[in-house]
């Protein structure tokens, strides 16, 4: 399977600690191209159905349902976890994810 950076792909994220997201559940592949082709491991923010309006969090519409990324919960998984590739973010979702984590870790 090829994953590719902004690609929506069904992760199983347990075991967790504490306030980790928890279960299987789509998220978003944050890592570059180059990375997801070479290493056994992708960088990943997941998605839910349910939050507050916070700033670090990005509005998308998923399976004609609404979502968010929450990108305040990124984290490292190995390939494995990953169960398949559901869907690809558009243009507009992609830009203001890379708005936000600019905002976020990098400014």
């Amino acid at each position: 399977m090829e994953l590719k950076q902004y690609q929506v792909v069904l992760v199983t994220l347990d075991p967790t600690i504490g306030s980790e997201m928890k279960k299987t559940r789509p998220c978003i592949i944050i890592s570059p191209d180059e990375m997801n082709r070479y290493l056994q491991t992708i960088v990943i923010a997941p998605v839910t159905s349910q939050s507050k309006a916070y700033p670090t969090r990005v509005g998308i519409k998923y399976n004609r349902k609404p979502g968010w990324i929450v990108l305040d919960q990124i984290r490292t998984v190995d390939k494995e976890q990953i169960i398949k590739i559901l869907s690809l973010l558009n243009e507009n979702e992609i830009s203001r994810i890379k708005v936000v984590i600019r905002e976020t870790y990098v400014d």
